[in-house]
């Protein structure tokens, strides 16, 4: 009885811990790539930005000395002699090396920029105005001149070019507007072979070479798991394929837990009315 009791306890502890950590990991990975995301665009864009911003302000300072006096990054008298005295310079030098001066002015920037947490989104809001910027440049004639004249100078760069035709091919991919990649239809069609059934996309018709030979054709692209963004784009007979009454986002959620996590309208159902296979740690699962 005494050994019953344990296998319950630890059945039931199993249970309840994966039906758990179903409900909480979603939502904590989803906070974690969000926080990752911030940092990285907080030190890989703002911060380099912020930093530019701040060596202006020092070279600023040099041009116009009252800004330097206003924002007190001109040394006192005992500060001089402590940078006189750390530089090996007599204490009775009247003039301090330009370049102590420098560091002096660019060590009194640095500090009052971290005191001021909300002045550090300066690189971030700077860095949204440049992307609209050049946004707006490259859809005028001379911008798309230059734009392509880039892309040109990129693409004889040898090993940079095939990294930045890659990446250029998924930022297309994502945001590009001219011809969108609509997924607006879900299908069901027989492969890699006769007798298994992927779930894809139509995005459109075939080419015209290949209606020839297969007329009434149509273009899927099979997303695989549980990367949906890759995958492979096949030429199907029209009446070869099935239209599932599902949307895009169920169909998407279905290749990334590779099918684990089917359309509430697509489950079997048993004898009983519930599903014979549905997970026990799934949070909808029948209550104990």
């Amino acid at each position: 009885m005494a050994t019953d009791r344990k296998k319950t306890i630890k059945g039931h502890f199993k249970r309840f811990f994966l039906r758990g950590l179903a409900v909480v990991l979603p939502s904590a990975l989803t906070l974690w790539i969000l926080v990752k995301a911030y940092q990285w665009i907080s030190q890989a864009v703002a911060q380099p930005i912020n930093q530019g911003i701040q060596y202006c302000i020092g070279q600023l300072m040099v041009v116009w000395p009252g800004l330097a006096k206003f924002s007190g990054a001109v040394p006192d008298p005992t500060r001089l002699e402590d940078l006189r005295a750390a530089a090996g310079i007599a204490r009775d030098a009247t003039d301090l090396d330009p370049t102590l001066l420098a560091e002096y002015r660019t060590e009194v920037i640095a500090s009052w920029w971290s005191d001021h947490w909300y002045i550090q989104t300066i690189g971030l809001i700077v860095a949204i105005i440049a992307v609209y910027i050049a946004g707006r440049l490259v859809g005028g004639f001379v911008g798309r001149l230059l734009y392509r004249y880039l892309e040109r100078l990129i693409s004889s760069i040898p090993v940079v070019e095939k990294i930045y035709g890659y990446v250029k091919q998924i930022v297309d991919f994502l945001f590009s507007q001219n011809q969108p990649l609509k997924f607006n239809r879900v299908v069901a069609a027989e492969y890699p072979r006769r007798g298994i059934w992927s779930v894809g996309f139509q995005t459109g018709h075939s080419m015209k070479t290949i209606s020839t030979r297969s007329a009434n054709s149509v273009t899927v692209f099979i997303p695989s798991s549980p990367t949906p963004f890759t995958g492979y784009t096949v030429t199907i007979p029209k009446e070869d394929i099935i239209e599932l009454p599902i949307s895009v986002e169920e169909a998407i959620g279905f290749a990334v837990s590779g099918g684990v996590l089917q359309p509430p309208g697509q489950l079997l159902t048993g004898v009983d009315g519930t599903s014979p296979d549905r997970d026990a740690t799934s949070p909808t699962a029948e209550k104990e």
